[in-house]
């Protein structure tokens, strides 16, 4: 595999990492009526599958990348996850969330070069 096959098994693991986290907050905003409906529902089974998925591909990524460039596309997750939050439960962006996106994202610039 080329290293931009292995670049975008790695942004698709990212993108299914904070589509898992989504779905954990899915589960988590649901009302059970006991400990293990709380913990064994869909939401929280699917999350955990997926993030088993990201863990596999990203095992498969650090073979065909270098290590240095991972925390580049990792961050891509604390950008993604906002954005999803948003997409799916109307959360807005505090002044706050806005410049950590940004401290993240010039940390990733700063490493970079």
């Amino acid at each position: 595999m080329g290293n931009s096959v292995f670049f975008a098994v790695a942004v698709l693991s990212v993108v299914i990492s904070a589509f898992s986290q989504i779905l954990l907050k899915m589960g988590a905003n649901k009302d059970y009526p006991n400990k293990i409906r709380e913990y064994l529902n869909p939401y929280v089974i699917g999350g955990y599958s997926m993030f088993l998925v990201t863990t596999v591909l990203t095992l498969v990524v650090y073979s065909g990348l270098d290590y240095l460039s991972l925390p580049i596309i990792e961050a891509l997750g604390y950008i993604l996850v906002p954005v999803l939050s948003y997409l799916f439960f109307r959360e807005r962006f505090s002044p706050r969330k806005v410049a950590g996106i940004l401290c993240i994202l010039a940390g990733v610039l700063v490493y970079h070069l």
